[in-house]
């Protein structure tokens, strides 16, 4: 189907930008922009929107809905003129045709259209216009006006329905407020958001929405970032912290130092990537599309010989034949089955973004409702991915506070995750270290400085290696210890003397044992861990979040090959990943899904899916997303096609004439695509948001 499944599918993923998708009720009537102004307590103006290209008018969206309401009026009056069932009289006929050219009007339209673009044109529109010209040489004019009349309603629901899906999309482009306050020169002026560029200071009052994507420069506060990655709590934000375009501030006020321009903030790029996930078909469509293309000309063709056989052979008069006829094309028409699939697709892949969860087209969201295998990158998929301090182990004679006083004072000077991790747990501690001097890094075995005009060293044991100056005992065996249950350790030295270990490890999210048992209740039979880590880590780790088994030691391409295994032994499978490191398997996967994807552009360009708050208990919704997409999708399939063949049998045989083949036809279409919006009310496994 051409002019709904299609006319309406383009009207609904037209644009690509941000501008091109969403204006404001409230958009000035010209283009002048307000001059900047003084201000530092001035409000923002009202609303004004940034976009530049024309929209459709009022009168245009609802054409189809304007034609209908047209033709059921002119059609009333026509039969009322045409109650006695005589010949209709001038002012009836005059009705009748009024009432054929407002209904035909925009399936006519298309079918031109179409012609002219020379795009394909034997579907729908000219099986419903065949039929209703049909009705009117047999001379059953009020069947092929009120054929048109539904038709041109149906049109209107679909638009009104498929609306409510791209609302969705336009209710996140909202979010963004279109203008800012940017301190330049120390002048506070309000500047529409498309003139504020990276490096400008923007000023964020208590309860506004963040117009920019930035870092902050002064003041702290709570943020609700619920609307772009979905968080259940607003987080605290401080200096240095990221914020983003669309996230609601807190009580406090904020500085905001620009780091992206208008187009390239999270927030565009993530409707830009929606609305392009929306315009590809999925698996089902596909198939949707091929059949039509084959089953219309098959229809036409098998009409013909419904009308001409049974008239040529004497079985029914030439009427009957060709009343006959017209209810089978009205009954053919496989409206529903090309929009249903469609639809779902639309509100899927809306209602995941609303949830935090950035599904990039419907052949990924109907795949991710098929895997029953999920691999799982460790370091910061199923960890947090910064390492903690776990365990400090001082020498005989040595306090704890000593040990870390030196940590500190040589890891102050470096940049690796451990010591990092040393620095925030002698902060936590109240530990405050001395300066330390010449540091020095050896890769991939320590640090070395020093430290009240004495040499401290910091790192593995290798860092002694070969040197003559073996560790103690002591050290050895609380390094073995500690490394057996998982944990990376530094040894710790000053002046020549020992002064202990420190224990550290990347823990596992607070969510992800949960988030696996919710995965396994939702049918997914196994969960594979694969990390780079040596064995001792990742079995630590494999335990307490529960997977079903786990791969250590794995170069990139070790785990594009665990995934090709896992596909041979399991068919479709997921892959969860950072979007940068675990690419390669990412891609291998049937579905690649990235964690951290609001402000990690790797992450929203690489996957098939990203979960925009870095958040792994959204995996369980994408989960029971599709696999819900996948039911209904089966669901509008089958519906459709067995009205098809229902309509075929009864207009064939004469147990159905065009009105009934008319209203349950064109009341299909609008089952499948109400079945379908379902889907904006889907709220995690089991349970659904009221109001949606």
């Amino acid at each position: 189907m051409r002019s709904r499944a299609g006319e309406a599918w383009r009207t609904a993923c037209r644009g690509s930008t941000l501008r091109s998708t969403v204006t404001s009720a409230h958009a000035p009537q010209s283009d002048d922009r307000p001059a900047p102004r003084r201000s530092t307590t001035a409000a923002l103006p009202p609303h004004p929107r940034i976009a530049a290209v024309p929209q459709r008018s009022r009168l245009g969206n609802n054409a189809d809905l304007l034609c209908a309401i047209a033709t059921a009026l002119l059609l009333l009056v026509a039969w009322l003129l045409h109650a006695d069932h005589a010949p209709p009289g001038p002012l009836a006929g005059a009705a009748y045709g009024l009432a054929y050219a407002f209904g035909a009007a925009m399936p006519l339209w298309t079918l031109i259209t179409a012609i002219r673009n020379r795009t394909p044109w034997l579907d729908v529109d000219l099986l419903m216009l065949a039929a209703a010209a049909g009705a009117a040489v047999i001379e059953k004019y009020a069947e092929g006006a009120f054929l048109l009349f539904l038709f041109s309603l149906a049109h209107a629901l679909e638009r009104y329905a498929l609306g409510r899906a791209r609302n969705a999309i336009r209710a996140l482009a909202d979010l963004s407020p279109p203008q800012a306050r940017v301190l330049r020169d120390g002048i506070e002026s309000a500047l529409l958001i498309e003139d504020v560029r990276p490096g400008d200071l923007v000023i964020v009052r208590p309860a506004e929405r963040i117009p920019v994507d930035g870092t902050v420069h002064h003041g702290r506060s709570a943020v609700d970032q619920a609307p772009l990655t979905g968080e259940s709590l607003p987080v605290e934000k401080a200096v240095s912290d990221p914020v983003f375009a669309g996230t609601l501030n807190g009580d406090g006020a904020l500085e905001i130092t620009t780091t992206r321009a208008a187009g390239d903030r999270t927030l565009d790029r993530v409707i830009q990537l929606v609305e392009q996930a929306q315009t590809q078909r999925a698996p089902t469509q596909r198939f949707a599309e091929r059949f039509t293309r084959v089953f219309v000309p098959l229809v036409l063709l098998a009409d013909a010989l419904l009308i001409l056989v049974p008239a040529l052979a004497g079985w029914l008069t030439w009427e009957q034949s060709f009343y006959r006829g017209m209810t089978v094309l009205v009954g053919a028409s496989p409206c529903a089955l090309a929009l249903g699939t469609p639809a779902v697709v639309l509100a899927g892949i809306a209602q995941a973004a609303r949830r935090g969860v950035l599904i990039k087209g419907g052949a990924h969201l109907e795949n991710l409702g098929i895997v029953r295998a999920i691999a799982f990158d460790k370091t910061g998929t199923l960890t947090v991915g910064r390492p903690e301090i776990t365990d400090v182990q001082p020498c005989s004679g040595v306090s704890q506070t000593e040990l870390l006083r030196i940590a500190a004072a040589v890891e102050q000077r470096s940049q690796h995750p451990l010591a990092a991790a040393v620095l925030r747990h002698a902060h936590q501690v109240r530990i405050e270290p001395p300066a330390v001097q010449d540091a020095q890094s050896i890769t991939a075995r320590g640090v070395r400085g020093m430290v009240e005009g004495r040499v401290a060293e910091v790192g593995s044991l290798r860092l002694w290696s070969g040197v003559g100056d073996e560790p103690p005992a002591e050290v050895r065996s609380a390094v073995e210890s500690l490394e057996r249950i998982g944990r990376t350790t530094l040894a710790v030295r000053h002046d020549g003397r020992w002064l202990g270990v420190i224990g550290a490890m990347d823990r596992p999210r607070p969510a992800a044992a949960d988030t696996l048992a919710s995965l396994r209740a939702q049918g997914v039979t196994h969960l594979l861990m694969l990390t780079g880590d040596n064995r001792a880590v990742a079995e630590s780790v494999a335990r307490e979040v529960g997977v079903d088994a786990f791969a250590a030691d794995l170069l990139p391409e070790d785990k594009v090959q665990k995934i090709r295994e896992l596909l041979q032994s399991h068919g479709p499978v997921a892959m969860v990943g950072d979007g940068v490191n675990d690419a390669p398997a990412l891609a291998q996967a049937t579905v690649g899904i990235a964690m951290g994807g609001a402000g990690t552009a790797v992450a929203l360009e690489t996957a098939d899916v990203a979960l925009m708050g870095d958040d792994l208990s959204r995996l369980p919704f994408a989960v029971g997303l599709s696999r819900r997409a996948r039911v209904i999708i089966r669901q509008n399939v089958v519906f459709a096609l067995g009205v098809i063949g229902v309509l075929i049998v009864a207009g064939a045989t004469g147990l159905a004439t065009i009105g009934p083949a008319v209203v349950l036809h064109e009341g299909s279409t609008i089952v499948v695509i109400l079945n379908a919006l379902r889907l904006l009310g889907f709220n995690g496994p089991g349970r659904r948001t009221e109001g949606n």
